[in-house]
């Protein structure tokens, strides 16, 4: 198994479902109370790519790519319609000495925060500041890691800017697929799962 570099076919992809899932048990006591676990640290995606197939063309593109990929075996890069783009987060502060800094994404607010690690950004699109100063840095777009040449000072709020992908594969190795007119085909479920590396 491998991960491919290359983007599900965009259109499609904009016009898919999904989303995030969380693993959580919740047990009822008999009292009435509950007692609740969230099994996962991290939320995974999941979507359904056949809500974004339209025509013959479109179901012709991902059966080639779901050949490529060889079903559920190869990763690719998934485009979130909603959710591919982060402004201003947060990444870690300055130490002196720190030269490397993980992409992530804050959810919610002061309460309780979700920070996501994105490992997958459009190297292009990342722009990183100092205190508000944009910096050099090298971006790994198969980690999500920016690295300075020099460490940022001490107490200096690094932030970062960036679009970014989601590490996806197949969740099926059989593609379903009708040809309900001339020029229309429709595949009614298409299911993909993120992947956590």
């Amino acid at each position: 198994m491998a991960f491919h570099a290359i983007r599900f076919p965009l259109d499609i992809a904009l016009a898919a479902r999904g989303g995030p899932e969380r693993a959580t048990d919740v047990v009822t006591l008999a009292s009435g109370r509950e007692e609740r676990n969230s099994r996962w640290a991290q939320s995974r995606r999941r979507y359904n790519a056949g809500y974004g197939v339209k025509s013959r063309a479109d179901m012709a593109a991902v059966l080639a790519f779901f050949e490529e990929r060889r079903g559920r075996f190869h990763s690719f890069l998934w485009r979130d319609g909603l959710d591919h783009s982060a402004t201003d987060q947060a990444i870690g502060v300055g130490d002196g000495e720190t030269i490397s800094f993980q992409l992530v994404k804050r959810y919610g607010a002061s309460f309780d925060p979700y920070l996501r690690s994105i490992t997958k950004p459009v190297a292009e699109t990342v722009v990183v500041k100092v205190d508000g100063v944009v910096a050099e840095v090298e971006t790994d777009a198969l980690t999500g890691i920016v690295t300075f040449d020099e460490a940022p000072a001490e107490g200096a709020a690094v932030t970062a800017s960036f679009e970014f992908d989601v590490p996806v594969r197949f969740d099926t190795d059989r593609l379903d697929i009708e040809l309900s007119s001339f020029d229309a085909a429709e595949a009614p479920s298409i299911p993909l799962i993120e992947v956590r590396e």
